[in-house]
């Protein structure tokens, strides 16, 4: 697997790619590519994505998820570190993320869940935390 940057091209990809994993994508669009990664199978098929949407020194993280075909075999984890090291390398000290399906994942990869109200006022104020994720979702914080 590779992983890069996103392009502008790999917008409608990424987008599938949320569709089928059920995640949120109607507020992905081309000016949140610039901070997207994703992996590319040996084919070149976009088969990953994650991305983080930043706010001084924290980022809200998103939309990561892996293709069904190409799962437990540690991309997850890898898209993750990766988005964490470009997040450390922009001076993001925090990352914030809600999940309705995978917090023990991320428990498992030092996040710990925090009430949503916690989260500074310009992630709260994104679509993702104040429209398209359920009251119900957790919320997930990492110290970087």
């Amino acid at each position: 697997m590779k992983i890069r940057a996103a392009r502008s091209d790999d917008l409608d990809v990424i987008k599938a790619l949320l569709a089928e994993n059920e995640l949120p994508g109607t507020d992905v669009r081309a000016a949140l590519l610039s901070d997207f990664l994703v992996a590319e199978d040996a084919s070149g098929a976009v088969v990953g994505s994650v991305g983080l949407e930043r706010f001084g020194q924290s980022a809200l993280l998103r939309s990561l998820c892996v293709a069904r075909h190409v799962r437990n075999a540690g991309l997850g984890t890898t898209l993750l570190s990766c988005a964490e090291a470009t997040a450390r390398s922009a001076g993001v000290f925090e990352l914030w993320l809600l999940t309705t399906s995978a917090a023990g994942f991320f428990r498992s990869m030092e996040y710990v869940e925090v009430d949503r109200c916690s989260a500074p006022a310009e992630v709260r104020q994104t679509r993702q935390f104040a429209q398209l994720c359920p009251a119900n979702a957790s919320c997930l914080k990492k110290q970087l």
